[in-house]
């Protein structure tokens, strides 16, 4: 349903010819429920949004892989016929077995989380409190400490010989260390984990979240046996299915999107061998930044404006669109120092003040999702939104988080949302609104100290159904 509240695209004072007025649905509506939401989760869209949570995840692995996720790919790889022999007995995917190694350990046999090994250890990541009970290893953590300290001690000294006898001893009394027991034990545990949630998804989640913890927030969802993952996920929010959602949000790790993650790593290992190439221009975009925005809007494939009369015709062209001052209707505050250098180019501040149409379509999504999660009727203030290449120059001799390289805001596709809230009622809604829409693959984001830095995919297109263009 779309509303009547009017986005008056004024000029501020002369400038870049305006767009049409834009309706936004109503301030009331739920966008989540909204029969027109194009990201809304249907059991006929599930195979899309799995894919598009794959995609939208994914920056975490290339960002943190050690030596790269390249070097990762390649430790995993070894492991490929001991998980193969794992995996075939018990009826489970080799495929999803290997991502598992790769987020876990990224093909470390002997990594470890914690010191003292009473935590996660080895291929697969295994604690020692499950290894011991549920999974039947051996699993002595005292004699593994002991034997952990002796290894690094050979090694320092370079007793290569010493090391590797020792670390044989440790596979013996701590079999998580043992690449093929813990592979086994991997197995073991997503068999019976299946047998409990009935679901090869749920079993996969539960590898991080535990089986107890997930069987609550199915119950807690309320939708009986046999529902999917992406169906809890994407229906799970903080004013649908809330206590679900709640519960989730409450384990506070990484356990939500764990399955997102190994989907992601699934890809990653197909691409290592099928396309090693793509791989590598992939890790090289996750890399550039803090955040997947090159991913989204690669430099060289992707329009940036060079100077002001650039500007201008994008505007007169519909390429961009003016950013309007309208809090009331769109749940976003212009700030008023939003080109604020624009008179050092002897140019009128709304030059600067306008996204490309997917774009502004999203700000206003991310607003209303945030108003829906709890974040009250204050209006979030957008800080920052297109630049060209001479304005990028002028604001880097004076402000240090201003990129001295390709940045987004030079193509329109990137806006800043000022860190002040209302309370902590609203910056918790606008970090769900920020965590849903990256697992939608719609944006990446990252924190820095005065804002919050948003670039929009170009899938955000399907967003502008929900404007309605009025005029001409």
């Amino acid at each position: 349903m779309v509303g009547a509240a009017v986005l008056l695209a004024t000029r501020g004072g002369g400038g870049p010819l305006p767009s049409p007025p834009l309706e936004v649905i109503e301030p009331g509506v739920d966008v989540q429920a909204t029969a027109g939401d194009p990201f809304a989760y249907t059991e006929e869209r599930r195979a899309g949004l799995e894919r598009c949570a794959a995609r939208g995840l994914a920056h975490v692995i290339y960002a943190k892989s050690p030596g790269g996720v390249m070097e990762s790919a390649r430790r995993t790889a070894r492991y490929l016929p001991l998980v193969e022999r794992a995996a075939g007995p018990a009826g489970l995917d080799a495929d999803v077995m290997e991502a598992i190694v790769l987020l876990e350990s990224a093909g470390r046999a002997d990594a470890a989380a914690d010191p003292r090994l009473e935590g996660a250890v080895g291929l697969t990541q295994i604690l020692a409190s499950t290894g011991q009970g549920l999974l039947a290893m051996d699993v002595d953590t005292a004699r593994s400490r002991a034997l952990t300290a002796r290894i690094a001690r050979a090694r320092a000294r370079g007793r290569t010989n010493r090391a590797r006898h020792l670390e044989a001893a440790r596979r013996r009394v701590d079999e998580r260390f043992d690449p093929r027991k813990a592979l086994g034990a991997t197995a073991r545990y997503l068999t019976f984990a299946r047998g409990q949630l009935g679901r090869d998804d749920l079993a996969l989640v539960s590898y991080h979240m535990g089986v107890g913890n997930l069987s609550s927030a199915i119950e807690d969802f309320g939708a009986g046996p046999g529902v999917s993952y992406a169906r809890l996920f994407f229906e799970s929010t903080p004013n649908s299915h809330a206590r679900a959602w709640r519960r989730l949000q409450g384990l506070g790790d990484d356990s939500v999107t764990y399955y997102w993650r190994v989907q992601a790593a699934r890809e990653i290992m197909g691409l290592y061998r099928s396309d090693p190439d793509a791989l590598a221009r992939n890790a090289e975009l996750h890399t550039a930044k803090n955040s997947a925005e090159e991913v989204l809007h690669p430099p060289g494939e992707t329009e940036v404006y060079d100077d002001p009369g650039e500007l201008e015709d994008a505007y007169r062209d519909s390429e961009l669109r003016p950013f309007p001052d309208a809090p009331d209707d769109t749940g976003l505050r212009r700030a008023r120092q939003m080109g604020e250098l624009a008179g050092r180019l002897e140019q009128p501040r709304s030059l600067y003040r306008g996204l490309r149409p997917e774009a502004y379509a999203l700000a206003l999504y991310l607003a209303r999702l945030t108003r829906d999660a709890g974040g009250g009727a204050s209006p979030l203030t957008v800080t920052s939104t297109v630049r060209d290449l001479e304005y990028q120059g002028l604001l880097r001799r004076g402000n240090p988080e201003a990129t001295d390289n390709y940045s987004l805001h030079t193509t329109g596709w990137s806006f800043d949302i000022l860190r002040s809230y209302s309370g902590d009622d609203q910056a918790q809604a606008l970090q769900y609104a920020l965590d849903r829409l990256e697992a939608l693959d719609l944006i990446a984001w990252v924190r820095e100290p005065a804002a919050v830095h948003v670039t929009v995919s170009g899938d955000a297109q399907a967003l502008e159904r929900l404007l309605v263009q009025r005029g001409s």
